[in-house]
């Protein structure tokens, strides 16, 4: 069966393991009755996948050789049993997953009952668990050499080690894919609004939700960008000074209450898609295991058992825990004292040249190798960071991307602001300051923004145009080239992998970065430059059709991630309000203390007093405004309600059955 002909036929592959293209110096003898080489370990491979009840199309391409995979929902389901997914049933309470009481758990808005993210975990854990079960080795073949595939070890770790598995990666759904192009990427007629749902179903979770926080950011931006407008354009003559401070309490209360209901929209569609993603039975608690010998054991035996693996699961806990923050505050200290040390340093000089130099060629030229030079910085202060997380003994996937996020981001915020901070404080020049934020806006976002989306689709373009060369070089005389397949035109496209920290982070890094970057920008220095937001604003409008169009065109279909919030960036955003409110604050009083006496008369009296209140103001709307809606804790508690009733009568008939035991319990209590 072709490719076309398998997609046309219902049978939709998920997933493609790429392989070397046998040729000519492949030596090993053909089988005429399966069509595979004796011993053939990619042969092998595919014999494995159809034991493991999989569907297997062979695809051969220009340069390699391509093993689509797709799976019964029986094999899923399976699969799900076999991972303990929790997932949610028809009376609001998650279960682990069990596949002959399917019926009893909720099925997805389009009627399947496992979602990508669960799909995608489910293929890994089936393609990853072909083992060897015999007792001796299994001899495999590989061009001219005999590797030996022990018993009990992976197939597939075995091959990728010696270099015949070279990836195994996600598809695209090319009907649902074009279905995205045209409702989302391409259209430009609603500029904010996207189907969430369908980015959640085809992307999962963690994308659908970076794409929600953009989409209500670009909304709530269009307020201070129309403020800001006025604030520049408008000549207010001697009520200036008073315009600027009313600005700025402005913007902060926008970004406290912004952020305020970002979290109860937040909660809400974490509600509504929980649906999507599942847990694993022990991803958040690692419970201690019993032995088989504690189903032999007496009731009053088996329960002081259990109260003396539960002091010593405490002690472990505890010791673990204290363990994980000494490494986490080491490694932080070690950053912190590198950016003092190292690039604060590079920071002072750059701003002291900046401030220098006369020529605006020259300081555009000096920013523009600025921001090449300290790339190659930020890029091995990440290789440190990945290092460092490895040995912090984080508790999952997502506690690790945190932990990366908060050592990155220190060194992106010493190279974004530290320059900055030198103009708008040391020197008072606000022309200077207006300057670089111009600069910085139009070169670190515009450009980015180009490149983020021209670099991956050169790279494809670059991938395929040499794979066809080459396949007409060595078909030369043939008269006719093979096109390329589906699946190699997605393996030929880049991953969706971090610019740091690829082994942690998937792209969502960057694309978080860039927007708390600019946050930051239009933030810290609102009342310097009100009309930054106006550039944010129409940046954003962009970003959000660039980067569904980058996801769906130029990117492979990325890895999904289950996690629902937007993880440690929430963090970041806070405190960048508050630094906000003290450098705005002190950009206040630079402009109104011109002479620099910096005494207390009532015009600064009055700029500390704001400070004061703005941040009770932030911290303060945290308790005014709720943080989960309403109907949210009206659903939980009716689920929580519902499962109680249906499981007291019968847990309550089930302890009192057996007396004796029932005693054994009151009396130890």
């Amino acid at each position: 069966m072709s490719e076309n002909e398998g997609e046309e036929g219902g049978v939709v592959y998920e997933i493609a393991i790429a392989v070397p293209k046998w040729g000519e110096n492949n030596n090993n003898k053909l089988d005429k009755i399966t069509g595979d080489f004796d011993n053939d370990c990619v042969g092998i491979l595919v014999n494995e996948l159809k034991k493991k009840g999989l569907i297997v199309e062979r695809v051969v391409g220009l340069q390699n050789e391509f093993v689509k995979l797709a799976a019964p929902l029986e094999i899923l389901g399976k699969a799900a049993a076999e991972l303990r997914f929790r997932k949610r049933t028809h009376i609001g309470m998650d279960f682990p997953f069990e596949w002959d009481e399917a019926e009893a758990f909720v099925k997805l808005p389009d009627g399947s009952l496992f979602s990508w993210c669960e799909r995608f975990r489910c293929y890994n854990h089936i393609v990853h668990g072909i083992v060897n079960t015999e007792k001796l080795p299994v001899i495999l073949k590989y061009e001219d050499r005999t590797i030996d595939w022990k018993s009990g070890e992976s197939l597939v770790a075995k091959l990728e080690a010696i270099g015949v598995v070279k990836e195994v990666f996600p598809l695209h759904d090319e009907k649902k894919r074009k279905q995205l192009l045209r409702s989302w990427a391409m259209n430009w007629l609603d500029f904010t609004s996207q189907p969430i749902d369908d980015i959640c179903s085809y992307y999962g979770v963690k994308i659908a939700t970076y794409f929600a926080f953009l989409g209500m950011f670009t909304k709530w931006m269009v307020f201070p960008a129309a403020l800001g407008l006025t604030v520049q354009l408008v000549d207010f003559g001697s009520m200036q000074l008073l315009v600027l401070p009313f600005f700025f309490i402005c913007v902060i209360s926008w970004a406290v209450l912004f952020f305020q209901f970002w979290k109860r929209k937040n909660s809400a569609m974490s509600a509504r898609l929980q649906i999507y993603h599942s847990a694993d039975a022990e991803s958040e608690y690692k419970s201690f295991q019993t032995d088989q010998s504690s189903s032999e054991c007496t009731p009053t035996e088996l329960m002081k058992k259990q109260t003396s693996d539960r002091t010593k699961e405490k002690a472990n806990f505890q010791r673990e825990e204290w363990f994980r923050w000494l490494m986490r505050f080491r490694n932080d200290a070690f950053i912190i004292m590198s950016i003092i040390c190292l690039q604060l340093p590079f920071e002072l000089a750059y701003a002291h040249l900046y401030e220098v130099i006369r020529s605006d060629l020259l300081k555009f030229c000096l920013t523009a190798v600025y921001l090449l030079a300290i790339q190659y910085f930020t890029r091995m202060g990440g290789k440190v960071s990945v290092k460092l997380i490895k040995y912090e003994n984080n508790e999952n996937v997502e506690h690790r991307a945190n932990s990366l996020v908060y050592k990155v981001f220190g060194l992106y915020f010493m190279q974004s602001y530290i320059g900055i901070f030198y103009h708008a404080l040391l020197h008072r020049n606000v022309m200077t300051l207006r300057q670089v934020l111009i600069q910085r806006l139009l070169i670190s976002e515009v450009i980015e923004n180009l490149l983020e989306n021209s670099i991956p689709y050169l790279s494809y373009s670059f991938k395929k145009f040499r794979a066809v060369r080459n396949k007409q070089k060595r078909e030369k005389g043939s008269g006719k080239s093979s096109p390329i397949p589906r699946v190699e035109k997605d393996y030929l496209k880049p991953a969706y992998a971090a610019s740091i920290g690829q082994e942690i982070e998937d792209g969502l890094f960057d694309d978080f970065l860039e927007l708390v970057l600019q946050f930051g920008m239009i933030m810290m220095f609102a009342c310097a430059f009100p009309l930054a937001f106006a550039f944010a604003a129409v940046n954003n409008i962009t970003e959000i059709r660039a980067d569904a169009l980058k996801l769906l065109a130029t990117m492979r279909r990325p890895i999904p991630r289950a996690d629902a919030t937007i993880g440690a960036w929430m963090n970041i955003f806070q405190f960048l309000i508050v630094m906000s409110i003290c450098t705005n604050s002190a950009l206040l009083a630079c402009l109104y203390d011109r002479e620099g006496k910096w005494s207390l008369s009532p015009g600064l009296a009055a700029i500390l007093i704001m400070e004061h209140v703005l941040l009770f103001i932030k911290f303060g709307f945290s308790r005014i405004v709720p943080e989960e809606p309403a109907w949210v804790r009206a659903a939980r508690r009716k689920n929580a309600t519902q499962a109680e009733e249906m499981c007291s009568k019968r847990l309550l008939r089930s302890i009192s059955g057996d007396d004796k035991w029932f005693r054994e319990i009151k009396k130890n209590e």
